[in-house]
């Protein structure tokens, strides 16, 4: 198991299986956004409170759930880079941030557009929107450490340092419809029970979730890639790619 662990973090290693598994994972993604799409917006039903608002939900819940994940993954890669010191983890936290940021920010907007036609407003000051707010700036703040040193290995560790220090904001923007009294819907997929949604617009929300989850990967797969190259500029194995 460690001989496995330690052949996947060697960039070349890392680069070789994503060459192989990223065109799989396009083909997932695109399959899933059509099939995501198609359901929500065409097959579901509109909702017998909101009307045809609600189909902003199929943007809006998996960007939101992937603002979090992504911070997650960047945390752990974090987390292993400072115990240790596993090169590839500098270059997927690197790599994710931007995505994360990108999916924080349509969290956001989609968040603001659903919110106008429900409260009267773009923006209030909730506990959801303001924690999710805050996760942004974390994310901004992460990309700009990393443009703020010329070595990486200290930009590594500082960012590593400044999201492992956030990570108490992801519980808060995760419960915190439950902790306070906010305008915020509360959970309607993940309840204990059962899901508050009907299956012909939960299954186009899940395929949603999955075709940004498979976006994810495949574009941090390509952007890593790039990353690798990068970083190992001098080894001879990239060389060899090149002159290929």
């Amino acid at each position: 198991m460690y001989k496995w662990i330690h052949q996947f973090g060697s960039p070349k290693y890392f680069y070789d299986i994503s060459v192989r598994l990223s065109k799989w994972i396009a083909i997932v993604c695109a399959i899933s956004f059509i099939g995501g799409l198609y359901g929500g917006l065409v097959l579901a039903p509109a909702d017998y409170q909101q009307g045809d608002s609600f189909r902003i939900i199929y943007l809006h819940v998996p960007a939101a759930w992937m603002s979090l994940f992504v911070y997650l993954v960047i945390a752990f890669s974090g987390a292993v880079s400072l115990i240790w010191h596993i090169k590839i983890t500098d270059i997927i936290a690197r790599a994710s941030a931007p995505i994360g940021a990108s999916f924080t920010f349509l969290a956001l907007v989609t968040g603001a557009i659903w919110g106008k036609p429900m409260w009267g407003t773009y923006w209030v000051w909730d506990a959801r929107l303001t924690s999710e707010l805050i996760l942004l700036f974390l994310y901004l703040g992460y990309i700009a450490l990393q443009s703020a040193f010329s070595d990486k290995r200290i930009a590594a560790r500082a960012g590593a340092i400044l999201v492992l220090i956030g990570v108490i904001n992801i519980p808060i923007i995760h419960y915190s419809v439950e902790w306070w009294s906010t305008l915020h819907q509360g959970p309607t997929i993940s309840k204990l029970d059962k899901p508050s949604i009907h299956l012909t617009m939960l299954i186009p929300l899940l395929l949603m979730v999955l075709a940004f989850k498979t976006f994810y990967i495949t574009t941090l797969l390509i952007r890593a890639r790039s990353e690798i190259l990068e970083y190992e500029y001098n080894s001879s194995w990239v060389k060899k790619y090149v002159i290929k």
